[in-house]
């Protein structure tokens, strides 16, 4: 790993620190950048996704996806993980900390909202940021598009009665578009993109030429993370900065059930003797959250400054710092598989 690869927790860190000062000393700036929204994706924000995992998009070898169905273990964890585990931890740590552990300290009506923006979190898994973590700990780029394929056709079926289900209600509005939308940004562009520079790269009868490219787009891929904590954290930093108090609340069951998870998820891995490239993808999607389904559809049930809204604002905060941890585990534990 390079110079700038082995400290990247610390670039994140100045970065998050960079991004809550921006947005305090230039609020109408971030809310100029905030409305280059449609159907609550930004637009900045998915140009910057695109930018970090179109490298691993570009490395996908569709004849090493036809094979992925020949190694369903690692499909199968993915999917018991986020849609027979996940959300029902989420629901269960959300109770326990608002209904038992911090009952004092905010009202009943506050934590009904805490906790339906966490369950809506935990309902959610990652689409876009996943293939990031999947580089970063050298995964399968194949497998992993099999994974994430999998889980958003799963998603368009079961997130509506699923998250129904547990926050007691009749029914959810689904934003279609937002859904959608996500998963051509973040899935179908850059993947029609990536595999037809594959192709026309390895066309020119050059054996290195595919690994020079991506060695000359990969710190890209690292400047895109950096820019999007910055854009974030500034567009939270007025929340970050007036309510610290309720943001540690909210965050610390979210961060609690993504080590739970992720180390039940990797347990489960070893035991099956997954290889680590698939295995550490695996669990990265059952720990990271899709945080833009979850903030509309807490948006479109409970309004803009809702608690359920804070509550998925404050999932893509811990996001970030939680995952570059994970992935740093993963990277040390290499050798157990």
């Amino acid at each position: 790993m390079g110079l700038f690869e082995r400290y990247l927790t610390l670039w994140v860190a100045i970065a998050i620190v960079v991004g809550v000062a921006a947005g305090s000393a230039f609020p109408a700036l971030f809310a100029m950048l905030a409305g280059f929204s449609f159907a609550h994706v930004n637009l900045l924000i998915a140009l910057l996704i695109w930018v970090m995992i179109f490298p691993m998009m570009v490395q996908i070898d569709f004849t090493a996806v036809r094979k992925a169905s020949s190694a369903p273990t690692g499909l199968i964890l993915t999917l018991v993980v986020n849609w027979l585990i996940k959300p029902f931890s989420m629901a269960a740590l959300a109770w326990l900390f608002f209904r038992v552990f911090f009952v004092d300290w905010v009202s009943p009506d506050s934590a009904s909202e805490y906790i339906a923006g966490m369950i809506l979190l935990g309902v959610a898994p990652c689409t876009a940021m996943v293939f990031v973590w999947s580089q970063l700990t050298k995964g399968d780029p194949s497998y992993t598009l099999v994974q994430v394929s999998i889980n958003d056709v799963i998603m368009v079926f079961a997130f509506a009665p699923l998250a129904a289900f547990l926050l007691g209600v009749s029914e959810i509005h689904v934003p279609w578009s937002t859904l959608l939308l996500s998963v051509l940004l973040y899935v179908i562009v850059p993947l029609v993109g990536g595999v037809w520079l594959r192709h026309t790269l390895n066309r020119q009868h050059h054996p290195d030429v595919l690994e020079r490219f991506l060695r000359a787009v990969k710190p890209w891929s690292m400047v895109g993370l950096l820019l999007t904590v910055v854009l974030l954290f500034g567009f939270q930093s007025v929340t970050i900065i007036e309510s610290p108090g309720i943001i540690a609340l909210i965050a610390a069951p979210l961060v609690i059930q993504s080590y739970l998870v992720f180390a039940l998820a990797y347990w489960l891995a070893h035991r099956l003797r997954l290889a680590h490239n698939i295995a550490a993808p695996a669990c990265m999607i059952g720990t990271s959250n899709f945080f833009e389904l979850a903030v509309a559809v807490a948006i479109s049930l409970f309004g803009l400054h809702s608690g359920a809204a804070l509550a998925t604002v404050v999932g893509v905060l811990v996001e970030v710092p939680v995952m570059l941890s994970l992935v740093w585990f993963a990277n040390r534990t290499r050798h157990w598989f």
